[in-house]
């Protein structure tokens, strides 16, 4: 847990009390008598299985963002409130930053209480905790100079972390690094707060783009294998030098988060107000231990009816951060250092905005939205999306939802889908009536569908039921694939050769016919019939007659007794029997011979 409260409250003499360990880390801090930085210190109490572990934060206004850095990513606080000062300016900024955070257990400690009565500043305290996230706490008024009260806080502790809830040690890791150093013969050394899930020697985790191995794990000064939530740990990492990691970065495990630097998210007002409170077009985001600048664009007005207590905003981080919807943290105002209010992440993946108007609309798709990962709720705001997207925001897929090629799609968007692709078909086909059907890419296209794959799904549905797919296009199915001129015409040249099948209509039949370029073109595309070369068309049958005639002749035979036997001239015989070598139903020996194979 972390401490939090005003400076010289005595909160890093509480711990040492508590503890028997210095948490000021630097001989500044201890010649100065005040925590700068975050301070580390841990002890066993009498009825836990585990050791519980204080992250000491400073408490002087200069120092926020380090405090932050400590607050976030535990899971409860101990409120140092001295009996001699009472509640103080830096006690309600600290406050403001739990509240921010949506942190709700907690133990207000009272120091000092062999200076003044402690039951005035205990009693101002919890008033002012009460309107927070972390309510009427119970509290404990204790002297860390003379020992008064230590036991009594000793049994708060127990029963406090005895109540908080079970961490996930399953869940995927996002452990925020608060320190990072380096020891002689191991290497790079980090620290932090394991707030859920499992950690083992040998492990990969992800640092931005790039893949560590875990070499070594320790937790409060032991060696440990594996390490489980909640847990101070610290990591011996290889592969990566100290300039390249330090406080805000965070090792996760790979593959199952996404890095973004562009969010929505919900802006609840500061602790005390109303009302949201006007944010400027920069701020400092603070979430786990890291503080990014991010720029704010608001998506609903701060005056509109409906976001008297919260309203939705993008912002674009300076740089990206392993974040999931349902995320809490909170943004300060980097010019005038305050809370300006806590966030809930809802989106980490949002669509552009380019269209006027667009902002509103989003700000109305976000209004139902918790922030909880949802997979059908993620899938009906998209529409679309990959697998190892939806599972890298922490939802879980569902076993019934349409997928192909790695990407999973709203079942409710598929029938609009279907009836797209029917108006799109039919579009091309009156469009371009000699194209045996659209192209599969195309058609994607014309859907706004990343891979041609997805269009099995849309084909399955009902909707779809008068398409077909053959050959890489769409087509109807009941369509003869060729407009009526163009099929009497093809009709007309299986009729010539009806009687004749290897007398291929000469150019000017074909010209008289009407059969250009084109729709000769669309005709083999429909199989209607078959071009072996150059201006030679047969019927869609002619491989198979010309096969069984040649079979009748010795073999090998040559061009000559194969021309004779197929009724035809040199000019349709030449290409005839080049086809069927390319088809692989003849070969040719070194003497220009052909046989069947």
């Amino acid at each position: 847990m972390a401490t939090a409260g005003h400076v010289d409250h005595g909160k890093s003499t509480l711990v040492r009390a508590l503890t028997g360990m210095e948490p000021d880390r630097w001989a500044e801090e201890r010649r100065r008598g005040m925590t700068i930085d975050l301070g580390f210190a841990w002890t066993t109490l009498p009825g836990l299985p585990e050791p519980v572990a204080f992250v000491d934060v400073p408490g002087h206004e200069r120092f926020v963002t380090q405090m932050l850095a400590g607050v976030g990513p535990v899971p409860a606080t101990m409120f140092v409130v001295a009996a001699d000062s009472g509640w103080m300016p830096q006690s309600t900024e600290h406050l403001d930053a739990l509240d921010a955070l949506g942190v709700r257990d907690g133990l207000l400690v009272v120091t000092r209480s062999d200076l003044a009565d402690p039951e005035l500043a205990r009693d101002e305290a919890l008033e002012h905790l009460g309107e927070s996230s972390l309510g009427r706490l119970p509290a404990v008024c204790v002297s860390g100079a003379t020992g008064f009260g230590l036991d009594s806080l000793r049994s708060a502790l127990v029963d406090l972390v005895g109540g908080l809830p079970a961490p996930d040690v399953d869940a995927d890791v996002r452990l925020w690094v608060d320190r990072a150093f380096t020891v002689r013969g191991a290497g790079t050394v980090v620290t932090g707060t394991l707030g859920a899930g499992t950690i083992q020697v040998g492990d990969e985790l992800a640092l931005g783009s790039r893949v560590v191995g875990v070499r070594g794990l320790q937790a409060l000064g032991e060696t440990v294998d594996p390490v489980r939530a909640v847990a101070r740990v610290a990591l011996n990492l290889r592969g990566i030098g100290l300039d390249e990691i330090g406080r805000g970065d965070a090792l996760t495990t790979p593959g199952r988060w996404l890095r973004s630097d562009v969010i929505d998210v919900r802006v609840g007002p500061p602790r005390g107000h109303m009302v949201a409170v006007d944010l400027p077009r920069q701020v400092m985001l603070h979430v786990g231990s890291a503080a990014v600048a991010a720029r704010v664009r608001p998506l609903s007005r701060s005056d509109a009816p409906d976001s008297d207590e919260t309203r939705t905003v993008r912002l674009t981080l300076r740089e990206p951060l392993p974040l999931r919807p349902g995320d809490h943290a909170l943004l300060r105002d980097p010019g005038a250092h305050r809370v300006l209010g806590g966030v809930t992440v809802l989106d980490v993946r949002p669509p552009s905005l380019r269209r006027r108007g667009a902002a509103r609309l989003r700000a109305g798709e976000l209004a139902a939205t918790e922030g909880a990962p949802d997979a059908l709720g993620e899938l009906a705001r998209r529409r679309l999306m990959k697998r190892d997207d939806l599972v890298a925001l922490g939802a879980s897929v569902p076993s019934d939802v349409p997928a192909a090629a790695g990407w999973l799609v709203d079942p409710s968007w598929l029938s609009s889908l279907a009836d797209r692709l029917v108006a799109a078909v039919a579009r091309h086909t009156e469009e371009q009536p000699l194209d045996a059907g659209l192209p599969a890419k195309a058609a994607a296209q014309a859907l706004d569908l990343p891979e041609p794959r997805l269009l099995d799904l849309v084909l399955a549905e009902p909707g779809a039921s008068s398409l077909v797919a053959a050959g890489g296009r769409i087509r109807p199915r009941d369509a003869g694939g060729l407009p009526d001129g163009v099929r009497a015409a093809v009709a007309a040249v299986r009729a010539d050769l009806a009687e004749a099948p290897f007398a291929a209509p000469e150019a000017h039949r074909l010209a008289e016919l009407g059969l250009r370029t084109r729709e000769l073109g669309a005709a083999v595309k429909a199989g209607a019939l078959l071009k072996v070369g150059d201006g030679i068309y047969l019927g869609p049958d002619a491989v198979e007659v010309a096969v069984a005639r040649l079979a009748d002749l010795p073999s090998p035979f040559t061009l000559s007794e194969a021309r004779q036997a197929l009724g035809t001239t040199r000019r349709v015989a030449v290409p005839l029997l080049e086809y069927l070598a390319r088809q692989g139903r003849t070969r040719r020996d070194d003497e220009g011979r052909h046989a069947l194979r």
